[in-house]
């Protein structure tokens, strides 16, 4: 979409905050709006409902359109985009009880190419895994991504990290 597209729909985002919580319907409205000037086909459309309905407290609503969004080429348009549809999909799966399938979401996100989105990626994981009954593999993903922004004992952290879910005697 053009550059104009997106400087209005950032706008609208930075204006989330000033919505009271019961005038949720308002802000997805223009959502919408936005959404509407976009071609019938564009992934961006249901990418940026879903964020809006999530972000009004529906994640019920907001995972098919996720769905939607990367399976009608969001990767395409943006990796950046798909990546957070990615993360943000896989915390919805988890607030409706499917944190499995946030898990197999997020997993192969650990390899892909490094972004500002890597900590996100790692922090979802963790509640995943936390909501599986799994809590140390989700406190070395968290410890992991914290300990690189530490003014120190970033190796220390590292390893505890590692030997949280490093089979014992290795």
């Amino acid at each position: 979409m053009n550059s104009d597209w997106e400087a209005r729909t950032a706008a609208a985002w930075a204006g989330f905050d000033d919505y009271a919580e019961d005038d949720a319907p308002a802000f997805r409205a223009v959502i919408d709006a936005l959404v509407a000037e976009l071609p019938e086909d564009s992934p961006l459309g249901p990418f940026e409902r879903a964020c809006a309905w999530d972000s009004t407290g529906h994640s019920d609503r907001a995972v098919p359109l996720y769905r939607q969004a990367l399976d009608g080429g969001l990767a395409e348009v943006s990796r950046y985009k798909a990546r957070r549809a990615k993360i943000q999909l896989a915390s919805s799966l988890r607030n409706i009880g499917r944190a499995e399938e946030g898990v197999r979401l997020l997993t192969p996100e650990l390899v892909t190419e490094s972004d500002e989105l890597d900590d996100a990626v790692r922090a979802c994981l963790a509640l995943c895994l936390s909501s599986l009954g799994r809590d140390r593999e989700g406190l070395s993903l968290a410890l992991g991504a914290l300990a690189p922004h530490l003014p120190r004992y970033q190796r220390s952290m590292a390893n505890y990290a590692r030997l949280l879910v490093e089979p014992a005697g290795e």
